[in-house]
C-alpha cells in the first residue's frame, strides 16, 4: 500500500478535526487526579484494547525494521508527553502551549532537505502569517523570565519530540495503515513512560470511576481520535503542511476556553484567529508535491 498525498481539502479538514480532538487533552489532564506522567501512561495504555478490534493478524506481520521504526515513533510520542507534562511545573501554561506547538520549525526544514518536498515563497509567507496569528492570540499571556527558562526549554524540546513523531509516522504511512502504527507505537510509548515514571512519580492506579473516566476520555478522544486521525492524514497530506496546521492548536484551545470556561474572546483574539486561518489557507494553496 503506497500512500498518495494529494493535499486535498477533505484531508486538510480532517487534520483540523484531529486538532480539535487533540486540544481536549489539556482539559482531561486537568480533570485527572493522577500525576501528569501517569496520566499520559494510562492515556496510551487504555488505547490498546480500544484499538485491538480494528487490528487484523496480517496487519502486524511486518518486517523487524518496520516494527522497530513504529516503536521508535511511540518513544518519540512518549518523550513529547513526558516533557510536556513536566514543563507545566516550571513555566506558564501559555508558554508551554506555544513552545510545544512549534513543530513546523523542525518538520519544514527536515521535509525540504530529506523528503524533498517543494515549497513556494507563498507557503513560507503563509507559515509566517500563521505563526504571527498564534503569537498575537497568546501575546498577553506569554512571559519570558529567567526563572521559567527550564520550563521553556522543556516545552521547546516537546515540540522537537512531537516533530520527530510526525516525521516518523509520515514515512511509515507510505506503506502501513494508521491504526497499525498507533497500536504498535503504543508499546514503545509505554516502555519509555514507564521508565520515566519509575524515576520520577512512581506508579499510581485509578481506584474509582471519577479517577478512571478522564483517562478513558484521553485514550479515546486524544490518543485514538486525535493522534490516530492525524496519523491517517499524514499519509494524505505533506508533512510540512500538516505540521503548520497543528500550529493552530492554541486557536482551538482558545475556542474551547470560550465555550467551556466562558473565557471571553476579545477583538484581538478574534483577529488573531482569523490571521492564523488566512496563513494556513495561503500555505495550503501553494503547497506542491
Amino acid at each position: 500500500m503506497k500512500s498518495n498525498r494529494s493535499n486535498s481539502n477533505i484531508h486538510i479538514f480532517l487534520i483540523f478535526v484531529a486538532i480539535c480532538f487533540l486540544a481536549t487533552g489539556g482539559i482531561f489532564v486537568k480533570l485527572s487526579s493522577l500525576p501528569p506522567i501517569n496520566t499520559g501512561f494510562y492515556r496510551v495504555l487504555f488505547s490498546i484494547p480500544m484499538l485491538l478490534p480494528f487490528i487484523k493478524k496480517e496487519d502486524v506481520q511486518l518486517s523487524k525494521k518496520h516494527i522497530l521504526t513504529i516503536v521508535l515513533a511511540g518513544a518519540f510520542l512518549a518523550g513529547d508527553l513526558a516533557l510536556w507534562n513536566i514543563s507545566f511545573s516550571y513555566t506558564s501554561v501559555a508558554n508551554a502551549n506555544l513552545l510545544a506547538n512549534l513543530t513546523p520549525f523542525t518538520v519544514i526544514p527536515f521535509s525540504y532537505f530529506f523528503f524533498k518536498e517543494k515549497m513556494t515563497k507563498r507557503f513560507f509567507l503563509g507559515s509566517i502569517i500563521t505563526f504571527l496569528g498564534v503569537i498575537i492570540l497568546m501575546g498577553n499571556k506569554l512571559t519570558l523570565t529567567s526563572d521559567r527558562l527550564l520550563g521553556d526549554i522543556l516545552s521547546l524540546s516537546t515540540s522537537v519530540f512531537y516533530a520527530m513523531f510526525m516525521l516518523t509516522v509520515y514515512k511509515l504511512r507510505d506503506n502501513i495503515k494508521s491504526n497499525v502504527i498507533m497500536f504498535i507505537s503504543a508499546f514503545g510509548s509505554l516502555l519509555v513512560l514507564g521508565i520515566v515514571i519509575i524515576f520520577t512519580e512512581g506508579f499510581y492506579f485509578p481506584h474509582n470511576f471519577s479517577e478512571l473516566w478522564p483517562l478513558l476520555a484521553l485514550a479515546l478522544i486524544s490518543q485514538i481520535l486525535g493522534q490516530g486521525l492525524l496519523a491517517y492524514c499524514l499519509g494524505k497530506v505533506n508533512a510540512s503542511l500538516s505540521s503548520l496546521i497543528t500550529l493552530s492548536q492554541p486557536v482551538v484551545a482558545a475556542v474551547y476556553a470560550w465555550i467551556i470556561f466562558q473565557e471571553r474572546l476579545n477583538t484581538q483574539s478574534i483577529i488573531a484567529i482569523l490571521i492564523t486561518l488566512v496563513g494556513v489557507y495561503l500555505a495550503k494553496t501553494q503547497t506542491k508535491q
